[in-house]
C-alpha cells in the first residue's frame, strides 16, 4: 500500500521557520521524484519544490526561492522541506507527492505525479 504522510505544520509568525517532512513508504522510494504542492483556500494548487529521485536535482516555485530548501535521505524514504522567513502568503495546505525518477518535464504539473498525501497545514501569522 503507496502512502506519503506529510508532517511538521503549524502555527508560526511570519519570518519563522518550519520543517515539513514527507514520510514514503509501500513504493521504490529512490526510482521516484518528490515534489511539495500548496493550496490555499481558494486557490488552485500550486507546485512549490522538487527533487530528483537520484542526483538531487531541485526545481523551486520563483516566490519561495532563497527561502525554501528541499532535500532528501533516500535511506530514511524520507523527504524534507525547510522553510525559512515564512511570510503570511505561504499560508496553506501543503502537500508532498511522488512521479518516476525526474522532476521533468513540467516539475509543477499535478497530472505527472502518481501518489499523493494528505496534507500538513501551515499557518503564518502574528
Amino acid at each position: 500500500q503507496v502512502q506519503l504522510v506529510e508532517s511538521g505544520g503549524g502555527l508560526v509568525q511570519p519570518g519563522g521557520s518550519l520543517r515539513l517532512s514527507c514520510a514514503a513508504s509501500g513504493f521504490t522510494f529512490d526510482t521516484y521524484a518528490i515534489g511539495w504542492f500548496r493550496q490555499a483556500p481558494g486557490r488552485a494548487r500550486e507546485g512549490v519544490s522538487c527533487i530528483h529521485s537520484s542526483d538531487g536535482r531541485t526545481y523551486y516555485l520563483d516566490s519561495v526561492k532563497g527561502r525554501f530548501t528541499i532535500s532528501r535521505d533516500n535511506a530514511k524514504n524520507t523527504v524534507y522541506l525547510q522553510m525559512n522567513s515564512l511570510k503570511p502568503e505561504d499560508t496553506a495546505v501543503y502537500y508532498c507527492a511522488a512521479r518516476p525518477f525526474s522532476c521533468s518535464p513540467y516539475a509543477f504539473a499535478t497530472g505527472f505525479y502518481d501518489y499523493w498525501g494528505q496534507g500538513t497545514q501551515v499557518t503564518v501569522s502574528s
